[in-house]
């Protein structure tokens, strides 16, 4: 069992040109995930000049290329609690946000000839207790009344278990919009597309400080490879735990990474992966304790979930490689012998609450906080933050939301056992 990501472990990485770093450009970007490579690709379009500082040896190595390879529209929290709290308006200005980051997605793969496998097959919000069907019927009624989101769809326990080969599931609420991709070679195309429009990639380039002499004067960040001067910067580094997410303690504050883990099967065979999920989709379960599972185009299944509240590490990863398989052996139990030939897990850059954060402080842009579902937004925002910081403002979905500090949160998140602890009580007493 390799303690590694199937989606990097199985593309081809992406080589950035070998060059010095410039002394100075229009725009410098903290971080090569999606959110910074999506952001670099859009800029340089413009005739900027820019340079992306990845602090690791390869790009998309965090986030961005330890996730589940979902592409799914959605919020992370109910759209009637958001609806709620903000209103109606700006509830589905947000929900459908997300409806705009697949179809940008799929805009990029088409158009940069991105070989990915990206699919939009639609995600399957699964109930395992019947009682749980009443609430996914409630959203569905929301989401079609206040015209949010009219292709969602309920599917009862008979349609569900003629598409996935388990008994544990009583319905589900499908969401037709929604997508999946191979992450590892769509960052690779991202990042190849970037550089073709002239984009500067530079690896093992961790920002290690950043200074700006006086208002209206030139960033100055000095990183592991030498100093660079920037009109403008970006920082997209979520929850990374590189010298950018450790460095800038304003964000540090503001984002509480946390564990979440995944393991990968050895190919079942096209009749056997078929039989299992005869949809392809991808799938999620209700709980705040949840797990989602789809099919790779090698045909394995991959299936995660936040299985310990823990920071990932390789004895983390392992440890809860294991109760990962114990899980998909309940849902799967003709899996139960299968042979898992990866086992990772990844950091969500999750927010109090749980919605993604995006605007400018200080003279620095930001574009972070995804919150689980970043594999699509931060796609998004990369383009969305290029389109602010050229001048649009109007161009940023979640612009003008306060972001106040985590209380008590100052650096490691000492609070998380108890979190998880909370969120179990709620899943069993659901």
């Amino acid at each position: 069992m390799k303690l590694d990501s199937y989606w990097t472990h199985s593309a081809p990485a992406f080589t950035p040109a070998r060059r010095d770093l410039p002394a100075r450009v229009d725009v410098a970007i903290v971080g090569g995930g999606f959110t910074g490579l999506s952001a670099a690709l859009a800029l340089a379009k413009r005739g900027a000049s820019v340079a992306v500082f990845e602090a690791g040896d390869r790009v998309a190595a965090e986030a961005s290329g330890r996730n589940g390879g979902h592409v799914n529209n959605g919020l992370a929290v109910d759209y009637a609690e958001v609806a709620a709290k903000v209103g109606v308006p700006t509830a589905r200005a947000w929900y459908q946000a997300y409806d705009a980051s697949v179809d940008t997605v799929a805009r990029l793969v088409r158009e940069e000839a991105i070989d990915c496998d990206f699919l939009r097959h639609g995600k399957l919000k699964l109930a395992t207790r019947a009682n749980q069907m009443d609430a996914l019927q409630r959203s569905a009624d929301r989401l079609i009344a206040d015209g949010v989101d009219t292709d969602v769809e309920i599917l009862d326990a008979a349609r569900v278990n003629a598409e996935v080969q388990s008994e544990r599931f009583h319905g589900g609420l499908l969401y037709k919009r929604s997508g999946q991709m191979h992450m590892g070679r769509f960052a690779a195309g991202l990042a190849g597309a970037a550089e073709r429009q002239g984009a500067q990639i530079h690896t093992g380039a961790s920002v290690q400080r950043l200074q700006r002499v006086g208002r209206g004067q030139a960033h100055v960040l000095q990183t592991a490879r030498g100093s660079v001067a920037a009109d403008q910067v970006l920082l997209a580094t979520g929850a990374s735990r590189h010298g950018g997410y450790g460095s800038f303690g304003w964000l540090r504050r503001r984002i509480v990474p946390i564990g979440s883990f995944i393991v990968v099967t050895q190919p079942l065979g096209e009749e056997r992966a078929r039989a299992l999920l005869a949809e392809r989709r991808t799938y999620t379960t209700v709980a705040n304790i949840h797990h989602y599972f789809r099919l790779t185009p090698d045909h394995r299944l991959v299936f995660g979930g936040r299985a310990r509240f823990a920071i990932s590490s390789p004895q983390s990863d392992a440890a809860s490689g294991e109760i990962l398989r114990a899980g998909m052996a309940e849902t799967f139990p003709q899996l139960g012998q299968v042979r898992i030939d990866y086992c990772w897990g990844g950091l969500v850059d999750m927010t109090q609450d749980r919605l993604p954060h995006a605007g400018e402080r200080d003279g620095l842009f930001y574009a972070m906080g995804y919150s689980g579902h970043g594999t699509q937004m931060s796609v998004h925002m990369g383009e969305r933050m290029a389109a602010v910081m050229a001048g649009d403002a109007s161009a940023n979905p979640w612009r003008g939301r306060d972001w106040p500090a985590i209380p008590g949160h100052f650096g490691p998140p000492w609070f998380l056992p108890a979190v998880g602890l909370y969120y179990r009580l709620k899943d069993r007493l659901a």
